[in-house]
């Protein structure tokens, strides 16, 4: 990090050896690319009746946020080792900075809406059945792609939502869930 990185240590001796371990592990966020302001690690040592549970603080300071992460376990044994808390704690804020990156980036995921449409011809006897999608398209459908009903139970306009794919003889619909029923015919 080529930032200043601020550390601190609280009831306890500095120690060089601590202070290289954080310099190597802040070090690390260069490689995700945020225009890092700062760092400021706090090492502090809560001294209780059977030693010592050791508790890291890291804020780290990026455009628009400051990320925090919060490694408060006096309850834990594990943090009785300083450099077990130092590993969880940059963990935890390596993960907000990956999020804080991605959202950033405005790299998260786009599903596809599910395709819609409504049951147009059934031939139970032959095994299939065709939907009219709501871009006018029609396409074939088997038996065994209706999920949660049989082909029985299915009528002319039962609203239909299903995954296209290539088939034999072209486009025909998949994985067939039924999403609404036809309105009653007066």
């Amino acid at each position: 990090m080529q930032l200043p990185l601020q550390i601190t240590f609280r009831h306890m001796e500095p120690s060089a050896a601590l202070e290289a371990r954080v310099r190597e592990l802040a070090q690390r966020f260069d490689r995700f690319g945020a225009d890092i302001i700062g760092c400021h690690v706090t090492i502090e040592a809560q001294h209780q009746h059977q030693g010592q549970i050791y508790e890291v603080h890291i804020e780290l300071t990026v455009p628009q946020a400051t990320l925090v992460a919060n490694r408060e376990h006096r309850a834990r044994h594990s943090h009785e080792d300083v450099y077990v808390a130092l590993r969880d704690a940059f963990r935890a804020v390596r993960r907000q900075l990956e999020d804080y990156e991605r959202q950033r980036r405005q790299d998260v995921k786009h599903h596809e809406p599910i395709p819609h449409g409504h049951v147009s011809e059934l031939y139970p006897a032959e095994d299939f059945g065709r939907i009219q999608t709501n871009d006018g398209r029609s396409l074939y459908f088997h038996r065994h792609s209706v999920l949660g009903a049989d082909l029985e139970q299915l009528t002319t306009g039962t609203k239909v939502q299903f995954t296209e794919e290539r088939g034999d003889h072209g486009p025909q619909a998949s994985t067939v869930k039924v999403v609404g029923r036809a309105a009653p015919r007066l």
